[in-house]
């Protein structure tokens, strides 16, 4: 069998930059098992499978230890494989995925994400989370992810959670976030406990930090960068229920995959 692949720079208008994640568009579904095994050897935090299912797509997302419910660069990603390499004639890619309906939209030169808005509730700042994380909390909430406010940009950058410690709370992973000094917030995202230590840079965190800060800073768009050492710059607008999370992609490689 031979599957065609292709690694894309989500989140980055040039190669080396955003989050990589790699892409397959299929004919139908492989086995969970052999998908898992590929997401392994791609070894990205993040492997995306398209599979076309009327007049959309059907979305699954595995990290090189698990499949997660919900991602957002490597929905960019499969968004600007399907327009640029198989040349979907279309403005909108609808998705299904294990988290409801998702879409991507062309406009002005960015992709936009269209996602749920996420609101966590508020969770007990404890020594746990301090300890795990390595900084002093301001605020700290939760959904499935961990959500934690620190006083300031700087305090996002010291951030250096023990990851053994971390991987043992009860959450797939910890946002950390500030207001930013060039941007609206800044933010950070590990998940050790999926096998991924900290992430370049996270569409689907902003479902949580997008209705957060437009809460805390009285408006409904707003600049994001995510402060990993390869960085990425996110636009994003908060719209009722829902979260719009634009940005560029580049590819930076294609290639075939030779199993069996």
């Amino acid at each position: 069998m031979q599957l065609e692949f292709h690694q894309v720079d989500a989140f980055g208008d040039q190669p080396f930059s955003g989050n990589p994640a790699m892409v397959y568009r299929l004919d139908g579904w492989l086995p969970d098992e052999l998908m898992q095994k590929i997401a392994a050897e791609h070894n990205l935090a993040e492997t995306a499978f398209v599979v076309r299912e009327g007049q959309g797509w059907h979305i699954r997302w595995f990290t090189p230890t698990t499949e997660v419910p919900l991602c957002g660069h490597a929905t960019l990603a499969s968004a600007h494989v399907l327009f640029d390499i198989y040349k979907e004639p279309v403005e909108r890619l609808d998705f299904t995925c294990k988290s409801g309906p998702l879409s991507v939209t062309r406009e002005g030169g960015r992709l936009w994400l269209d996602f749920p808005a996420i609101i966590p509730s508020a969770v007990n700042v404890t020594a746990d989370i301090e300890h795990a994380l390595g900084v002093k909390v301001v605020e700290a909430r939760g959904s499935n992810e961990l959500f934690v406010v620190l006083e300031s940009e700087q305090a996002v950058l010291d951030c250096k959670p023990d990851m053994a410690a971390l991987a043992k709370l009860p959450w797939l992973g910890a946002i950390v976030t500030a207001r930013g000094t060039q941007h609206d917030f800044v933010s950070r995202y590990f998940a050790p406990a999926i096998g991924i230590n900290e992430d370049p840079v996270t569409g689907s965190t902003h479902c949580l930090l997008i209705p957060y800060w437009a809460e805390q800073l009285g408006k409904s768009e707003l600049t994001a960068f995510q402060r990993s050492a390869r960085g990425g710059a996110l636009f994003c607008r908060l719209e009722g229920e829902r979260v719009k999370i634009g940005g560029h992609a580049t590819l930076v490689a294609s290639g075939t995959l030779m199993i069996g």
